[in-house]
């Protein structure tokens, strides 16, 4: 690469989901169609598919940090990614070597459970990924479930949002992206708070069951545009029409809730 720009390289620590929408798949697949470079630690193996999460394999968190520390010492990285960590070994894992790079942009994603309800991460871990995870991140992404449950309140609406968004950065998070698509209504709300004030992002619903992985997707495509250079508002403004490009392209697969088309990143660009 002499001579040329890096293209942002995004370390993501998430686990792998073998249906390809979601995980650690839709998370590479995101930063390469954005013109970022992915590279990974697996947290957790899944047997799933568009229908649910049918088991679930836990990397040991010596493993997973020997993972990040690989690619760090060779490679490095110039954002962090993170998805689902399902116990609080991981998580405190994690936390030691996200520690030691303070400067990197660091998404975080709270994964806690799969589109068909199944729970990815242990009820105990809520509170480590609480107090050791969350005030390193840049931003963290959390759907409304997920809000509710790390804010301790009930979302029902825009107002509601931006109370949990306060909530979290009280507790020590510098930015969050609290996702509105679990609401009712036509129109889906995101609530992005940070330390300069809100943005709202507003948009039609799409009439589809092909949202396996959005929020993996969203999490890494704002992760890629962090990594390349560029400031978070632009970055999750980006991101959010990638993702909407992506479901609008979605080719349609399973008998569930089927995956996006990641390459529609591409056609952006083009």
């Amino acid at each position: 690469m002499s001579g040329l720009a890096r293209p942002g390289r995004v370390l993501i620590v998430a686990g792998s989901d073998s249906g390809g929408g979601a995980g650690i798949q839709a998370d590479i697949k995101t930063v390469m169609a954005l013109g970022g470079f992915a590279t990974t630690a697996v947290t957790a193996l899944t047997a799933q598919d568009t229908r649910g999460v049918h088991g679930v394999f836990a990397a040991p968190p010596d493993f997973v940090r020997l993972q990040m520390r690989c690619v760090l010492d060779d490679i490095g990285a110039d954002a962090f990614k993170t998805g689902m960590l399902a116990d609080t070994g991981v998580i405190e894992a994690v936390t030691e070597v996200f520690a030691g790079f303070p400067d990197i942009p660091f998404v975080l994603d709270p994964v806690m459970v799969a589109k068909g309800g199944h729970a990815l991460i242990a009820e105990g871990a809520v509170a480590t990924l609480r107090a050791l995870l969350m005030p390193l991140a840049t931003l963290i992404t959390p759907n409304v479930p997920e809000a509710e449950i790390l804010a301790g309140m009930e979302i029902t609406g825009q107002a509601d949002q931006r109370r949990a968004a306060d909530r979290l950065m009280a507790m020590g998070v510098r930015a969050v992206l609290l996702k509105g698509g679990h609401l009712h209504g036509r129109v889906l709300t995101d609530v992005l708070a940070t330390g300069d004030g809100v943005e709202v992002f507003t948009g039609l619903r799409i009439d589809t069951r092909s949202t396996h992985g959005t929020g993996c997707t969203m999490a890494s495509a704002i992760a890629t545009g962090l990594a390349q250079g560029w400031a978070l508002g632009p970055a999750v403004r980006r991101a959010h029409a990638y993702v909407r490009s992506a479901i609008l392209h979605a080719p349609g697969l399973g008998t569930g809730h089927g995956p996006l088309d990641h390459g529609a990143g591409w056609r952006m660009e083009g």
